[in-house]
């Protein structure tokens, strides 16, 4: 059951070595890494922190360090600039208690600091809680889709891209547009329709389902998903969407087993990628 948000936390930029060494020791623990090259130099996050980049960190009352999130600028292909989050982690112990809303608010201010106005990072798509805090909770979109992001099997990301001093949200009331009724056989597929905005126009929309959490999970039907073969469906969805130029905007849970994305084309103003 989510906890309430506690105001007993604080949240900010890392700046000693001691804060540095707890946060390598939070990332290795949180995404169980047990292989030295995964591991998190905490010289390397100094160095972030003092260069245009972002070492941020979430504390309980005892000053035990329970959310962590690192970042440095960077530019794509096509010159823009923006600030990338490399990793956001929670202490699994704190999961639901908005240590992550913390994180990402403050990474927001470093970077504007820093006079970066958007902010990039990556997330595994087939994560539909990862994908509503992404969309629905930040307000973000999903601009592109990288397949094997890593170099290495189960490492398809979805891009994100968050406005950091945008005033209004185009996709405001498209990200509380109620999905259709989708299931476990819908997993990785498509389902195409229209969406009504509040002024009343109507526009394609897409539907993507995901199941509702991890794969492997009690809810999993059966425990029996073939994870290979929605990695794969999925992929093949993303990729599509990437080619007709649409946006990411929400990510809803439908019932206990299944959430599904919702992908609209771009709206005006909004730069194509």
């Amino acid at each position: 059951m989510p906890h309430p948000l506690t105001s007993s936390f604080r949240v900010e930029t890392l700046r000693s070595g001691e804060q540095f060494r707890a946060a390598a020791a939070l990332y290795t623990r949180v995404f169980g890494y047990d292989r030295p090259e995964f591991s998190l130099n905490p010289n390397l996050l100094s160095a972030l922190a003092r260069n245009g980049g972002s070492a941020v960190g979430v504390f309980t009352s005892q000053d035990d360090l329970i959310g962590f999130a690192y970042g440095f600028i960077g530019r794509d292909a096509n010159g823009d600039e923006f600030h990338y989050s490399q990793a956001a982690v929670v202490d699994a112990a704190h999961q639901g208690e908005g240590v992550g809303r913390l994180i990402k608010e403050h990474q927001r201010r470093v970077a504007l600091g820093w006079g970066h106005r958007t902010m990039r990072w990556t997330f595994d798509p087939i994560l539909a809680r990862n994908a509503h805090f992404n969309f629905t909770s930040l307000g973000a979109e999903g601009i592109g889709f990288v397949p094997d992001y890593y170099d290495r099997p189960g490492t398809d990301r979805v891009v994100v891209e968050w406005a950091l001093d945008r005033e209004t949200d185009p996709y405001e009331d498209l990200r509380r547009v109620a999905p259709p009724l989708l299931g476990p056989t819908d997993w990785g597929r498509v389902t195409r329709g229209t969406v009504a905005a509040a002024d009343g126009t109507v526009r394609r929309a897409a539907w993507l389902a995901v199941p509702s959490t991890r794969p492997g999970s009690p809810v999993d039907p059966a425990g029996r998903t073939d994870v290979a073969a929605l990695r794969a469906r999925l992929r093949d969805s993303l990729t599509m969407f990437v080619t007709e130029r649409s946006v990411l905007v929400a990510c809803t849970r439908i019932n206990a087993t299944t959430a599904a994305y919702l992908a609209v084309e771009r709206l005006g103003g909004e730069q194509a990628r």
